[in-house]
């Protein structure tokens, strides 16, 4: 059983229809137990409603709120969603919420020394505190593996912290979308997304890389030059929430177990489409249910670079 960390931020968006419990490090440990491994979340909550309201539906969900702070100062992190007449969301993150003054204690530190991979993202790092805080637990965490989930949200993140979380990773997940604006963040010379996603490993000095493609599956590259594809799964989608999530899950916990790299990843990959078939990004499945989606008979879909790989 492998012990895995997230630290980052647990909020609630705002939609027309009511409050959506959100995060991404909270959706990446509630699968990570699912699957068998030891899974804590670091985050901080306000002391108000929804602080309260939050731990309620941590609880709920079978994770711990041991190492889940209280602010007095500041609310619970929230995320107004407002939808246009085509449907389309726009969100807006608010500011200076409880999540962006996480505070650096002897429990978690002693979470990170034990721990065998540090999850984080670039969200939690837009005010000081958090980021520092996150920086020491980065120095504490030893040989555990740094897992950079990148996340990139709108006016959440700058040059310097992408950079920054780049030079500290051992691993970076990260869709095709966000990997054209990390190509213009951090100067690559590469065009196609394979090339681009070689040229990250070896500048940063990576050990991997894991691109999602959406419905057309993910690859991954290795600092050995290991290449890996897994075509996407054409199934009945019902939202895509947390889809992201169960994917790197599911591959850091194969990862982690001694899989092949091409065993994880497509672990992963069956994860994140069976994770699109529920509602919400915390309905329960295990590591069985995911093996059993991998054996059943699926359609799938290949991305046009990868057609000579199949």
């Amino acid at each position: 059983m492998a012990k895995i960390v997230a630290y980052g931020e647990l909020l609630w968006d705002l939609l027309p229809s009511g409050e959506v419990l959100g995060g991404a490090p909270a959706n990446f440990i509630f699968r990570i137990n699912s699957f068998g491994d030891e899974g804590t979340l670091i985050t901080r909550l306000g002391n108000d409603e929804l602080g309260e309201k939050a731990r309620k539906a941590v609880l709920a969900i079978g994770l711990s709120d041991e190492h889940i702070q209280t602010d007095y100062e500041f609310p619970t992190g929230t995320v107004d969603v407002k939808i246009d007449a085509e449907g389309t969301p726009d969100f807006t993150i608010i500011r200076d919420v409880a999540y962006d003054h996480i505070e650096l204690s002897s429990e978690m530190t002693e979470q990170v020394r034990q721990a065998d991979c540090l999850y984080f993202g670039s969200l939690i790092q837009r005010y000081g505190i958090s980021k520092n805080t996150l920086k020491e637990l980065i120095k504490e965490s030893g040989e555990a593996i740094k897992f950079l989930d990148i996340n990139l949200r709108k006016d959440c993140y700058t040059k310097e912290t992408v950079k920054e979380s780049l030079m500290a990773a051992n691993i970076l997940k990260i869709n095709d979308e966000e990997l054209l604006q990390v190509k213009q963040l951090t100067g690559l010379f590469c065009n196609d997304l394979r090339n681009m996603a070689g040229e990250l490993v070896s500048r940063f000095g990576l050990d991997l890389i894991l691109v999602t493609l959406g419905p057309k599956g993910a690859f991954l590259i290795s600092s050995n030059n290991d290449v890996c594809y897994t075509a996407g799964y054409k199934v009945k989608l019902v939202d895509t929430v947390g889809s992201g999530d169960a994917f790197s899950a599911g591959f850091i916990h194969s990862y982690l177990a001694g899989e092949e790299l091409q065993a994880a990843l497509d672990f992963g990959n069956a994860s994140g489409a069976l994770a699109a078939t529920t509602k919400g990004a915390t309905v329960p499945f295990s590591k069985p249910d995911v093996l059993n989606f991998m054996t059943q008979e699926h359609e799938r879909a290949i991305h046009a670079l990868f057609t000579s790989h199949i």
